[in-house]
């Protein structure tokens, strides 16, 4: 078993005891049967949320902000499928890199809403990755790109929604590709890791 898996495992039996022993108090507790109901409740959210963070440690693509400044490793993109109702996504694999242009070594996946444009470029840096050109990019040509798995949900519960919503604004949070028809790239050819100057002889 990986230490990934005891890990997920161990929070799993946690909650288990956890929720058992609140069952076993409010049994025998001298409470009124709201107070009980909170608990209950509050408990049951608390399930929710651990299921949320372990999606982070399952390897699921994130929706959060992508680093500033980030290495492209890699790229999936998802079209879009109006029958199913499924708003395609981009799946990003990305390392932060420092101001230094260093990479952090540590890859982590991103999914970014779908759109033609951005699609069309992350096309291109794959085929530069493929070529031997590192491809980078920073997170204020996205946007914003605060998101939750509420976020998640709702691509799902009102795909036409968020099929026919464009523009936007960094400051909100939400990520904004740029339009068609823009001059600028979010991919960018990924200049060399700065050193620190050698000592003089």
């Amino acid at each position: 078993m990986s230490s990934l898996q005891s890990v997920i495992l161990t929070l799993a039996v946690a909650y288990a005891v956890i929720g058992a022993l609140l069952l076993i108090v409010l049994v025998y507790a001298r409470l009124h049967w709201s107070v009980k109901a909170i608990a209950i409740i509050v408990t049951s959210t608390f399930y929710v949320v651990s299921f949320g963070g372990m999606r982070g440690l399952l390897g699921w693509a994130t929706t959060d902000r992508l680093p500033a400044a980030f290495k492209l490793l890699q790229a999936r993109i998802v079209e879009p499928h109006s029958l199913e109702g499924d708003p395609g996504a981009i799946y990003l694999w990305v390392e932060e890199l420092d101001d230094d242009n260093r990479p952090s070594a540590v890859p982590r996946a991103f999914r970014v809403p779908y759109t033609d444009a951005l699609a069309e470029q992350t096309h291109t840096a794959e085929n530069e990755i493929k070529a031997g050109h590192a491809q980078g990019g920073r997170a204020a040509d996205f946007g914003g790109g605060e998101g939750t798995i509420l976020d998640l949900v709702r691509e799902y519960v009102t795909p036409k929604t968020i099929l026919e919503t464009s523009g936007g604004d960094s400051t909100t949070g939400e990520f904004r590709p740029p339009p068609a028809g823009a001059q600028g790239s979010v991919f960018t050819p990924l200049p060399p890791p700065r050193m620190p100057p050698k000592d003089a002889e």
